[in-house]
């Protein structure tokens, strides 16, 4: 099958890329070029006609990519032409009118180069993660791991442990022959040493899921104190509805930042308060819950406020940011409780102080998002593997202790086999479904 799919943005612009991969690559070239020949990956500009028609369509680029020396492995086309809603319709319609020929699904281009191994799995998440990338930082990252250096360690600890598996299994076969000392010295030391490598490596702060996703933070506290307000002032924008009514939010929004090239996702939540209102308790709860899994809280309070400590003991002050807003109107009055959380002072009425929290959040950012060459995890399906890698090499090991080498050898075929699946060793149509369909089409 030959897909074909609009590679760069839609709407009207100066330029557009049509991808074009699959067997009958060749066949599209010369009934849209009138059978001229292209020389392999040349920018060659041609006339592009209907191939029902011979009616010219535009005048553009084309790049002819003879298989397996391309992108997906296969033969593949690019028509670079005038990004005109017209232009790329009638193209895409010429090409669908030939035999065999289809739109791309989301991920479709990168799906294939998978599966012909031009790219490994982590190579196909991190171009992804390029295409999204919002941040400098989320750039930096993605870029790294395209270089090879995650599914590199991967791979290298999957080999060893391979090693390892081929002597637990040779001592299987022949049980009757005893292993040299230092093999079996060697199956011990190697299988603890990667295990120790990849609980030092999950030690980590995911750093890296932070980067990728953004880093979390919740604004929470109780009614009316000024919540949605400094969301809207962070942002720069509108994002949530303000009214002197207590009560007004009641859902979670939120909104993406770019904090000195930190990715931040910054929520607004529910004021919490004891209330009889059904929708508004659920509203709450949600409120509850983002500030239990965000990276950092900004509890917002005011002079007034007098019944904020029962929903403080649900926020961890080690991730928190506690605010005193509205400081207009007077803080001669202010509780001794109020005193002792050393609150940062603001007013956003008059927007007074509010460059010394957002220098207290860049603080806490830079001391999350520390980051260093080792940073391999970006995503929780390979932490998740990781783990279960770590979980079963410690089987293997209690069990090859007890001698029982039948079962510490399955042990170690799944921890090798979890290895596997990071970098798509293992063939998981699942996992690769879940994957790619987070791609745009196109890629």
């Amino acid at each position: 099958m030959t897909i074909y799919a609009l590679s760069t943005g839609p709407g009207i612009s100066g330029l557009a890329v049509i991808r074009v991969s699959g067997p009958e690559c060749k066949l599209i070239l010369k009934k849209m070029t009138k059978n001229t020949f292209i020389e392999p990956r040349v920018a060659t500009l041609k006339k592009i006609n209907k191939i029902d028609t011979n009616e010219l369509i535009d005048e553009g680029i084309i790049i002819w990519f003879p298989g397996p020396e391309s992108y997906t492995g296969e033969d593949m086309l690019e028509f670079h032409v005038h990004g005109s809603r017209a232009v790329i319709e009638s193209i895409h319609s010429s090409i669908s009118k030939i035999k065999n020929c289809r739109l791309a699904e989301p991920g479709e281009f990168t799906k294939i180069a998978f599966q012909n191994d031009k790219i490994n799995l982590l190579k196909a998440e991190s171009i992804a993660d390029l295409i999204a990338s919002e941040t400098e930082i989320q750039r930096q990252q993605a870029i790294k791991i395209m270089s090879g250096k995650s599914s590199d360690k991967f791979n290298s600890w999957r080999k060893k442990l391979l090693k390892v598996l081929s002597n637990v299994e040779a001592k299987i076969d022949f049980p009757d022959e005893n292993l040299p000392d230092n093999i079996l010295k060697d199956i011990k030391n190697s299988s603890k040493k990667i295990k120790e490598q990849i609980q030092k490596l999950l030690n980590d702060q995911k750093v890296g899921e932070r980067i990728r996703e953004g880093f979390k933070i919740a604004i929470v506290g109780p009614t009316n104190v000024g919540k949605s307000s400094l969301l809207n002032y962070l942002s720069k924008r509108d994002v949530a509805i303000v009214s002197e009514i207590a009560g007004t939010t009641r859902d979670v929004i939120e909104t993406h930042l770019n904090i000195d090239g930190y990715p931040v996702v910054i929520s607004d939540t529910a004021g919490i308060r004891d209330s009889k209102n059904e929708i508004e308790k659920k509203g709450i709860k949600l409120a509850l819950k983002s500030a239990e899994d965000a990276d950092l809280n900004l509890v917002i309070i005011e002079p007034k406020s007098v019944d904020f400590k029962g929903f403080l003991n649900n926020i961890d002050s080690r991730k928190a940011i506690f605010v005193l807003n509205k400081s207009d109107l007077g803080l001669k009055n202010i509780s001794s409780k109020l005193k002792k959380l050393n609150p940062i002072t603001i007013s956003l009425k008059n927007e007074k102080n509010i460059e010394e929290l957002i220098s207290e959040i860049k603080k806490r950012l830079k001391n999350k998002f520390i980051t260093s060459e080792d940073i391999l995890i970006t995503r929780e399906r390979h932490r998740q593997h990781l783990e279960q890698c770590v979980y079963h090499l410690k089987n293997f090991e209690d069990k090859n202790k007890l001698e029982h080498f039948d079962k510490a050898a399955e042990d170690l075929r799944l921890a090798t086999r979890h290895l596997g699946i990071i970098v798509g060793k293992v063939d998981t149509e699942e996992i690769l479904g879940s994957i790619f369909n987070d791609f745009c089409i196109g890629k």
